[in-house]
């Protein structure tokens, strides 16, 4: 009998060393984690390290050391995906963990959460922190009705027609329109917004979610100056509303 594929969430950006991963990780979901084999992360190094800072307050049943743990990334190729199973299938419980925050939402992990449906493995997603949910909730925007966006185009012409075009979706729907930027773009991107998006336009941007730093700040787009919320190298959730 197939064991079952846990997706496992995990805390969102760098925590300082003293503070427990239950300050945002529920106590079942510890529990859980704690007692696996086998997990399948994008990074061994740093899935030890979660793991580690979960043994403080939930001891683990196996040595870390002793726990399996296959990487699964943007340069894992399709054919390799049924091997990360395969412990599963042979009736080992598996964990799918996540850099940061919930597994397979802007995260490499959804082809895999895939495969097992159709080779007949339970999945099981555990409640955990998600930044985009976090920064939806803290926006004060539609959250009756809104569209997760991913990363926008790196080059600045394919930038700004994907802003105009995102701004458009959301006045003619009145959706709430979502992304993501890496970190050290964050600065441009508010610069095109300024540009190329109506000064009526709400944008809210939320950083720094579950840490000590946080912030959340929502404004028409003309009431947005750099200075409002330091953005240089912080992990952001950007949301758009047009007017």
């Amino acid at each position: 009998m197939p064991g079952m594929l846990f997706l496992i969430p995990n805390t969102l950006g760098k925590r300082d060393e003293h503070d427990p991963v239950s300050d945002v990780i529920p106590a079942g979901v510890q529990q859980i984690a704690a007692r696996l084999d086998y997990l399948v992360a994008e990074n061994a190094k740093t899935a030890r390290a979660f793991l580690k800072k979960l043994g403080e307050t939930a001891p683990l049943a196996h040595a870390i050391q002793q726990i399996e743990i296959r990487e699964l990334n943007v340069n894992t190729k399709a054919d390799a995906l049924g091997a990360l199973l395969d412990p599963i299938a042979a009736g080992r419980d598996g964990g799918l963990l996540s850099e940061a925050g919930v597994p397979a939402v802007a995260d490499p992990g959804a082809d895999l959460v895939r495969l097992a449906h159709a080779r007949g493995i339970a999945v099981r997603p555990l409640v955990g922190p998600s930044s985009i949910l976090l920064a939806v909730m803290g926006s004060g925007l539609n959250g009756q009705s809104f569209a997760f966006n991913g990363y926008l185009p790196v080059d600045a012409e394919e930038r700004a027609r994907k802003l105009r075009d995102l701004e458009q979706r959301s006045r003619k729907a009145q959706q709430t329109q979502v992304w993501i930027e890496t970190p050290y773009r964050n600065g441009a991107l508010l610069d095109a917004l300024r540009q190329h998006c109506a000064g009526t336009t709400l944008l809210s941007i939320a950083v720094d979610l579950t840490l000590p730093t946080e912030a959340i700040v929502t404004l028409p787009i003309a009431d947005w100056r750099p200075d409002r919320l330091p953005l240089h190298k912080r992990p952001a959730i950007f949301s758009l509303l047009a007017q």
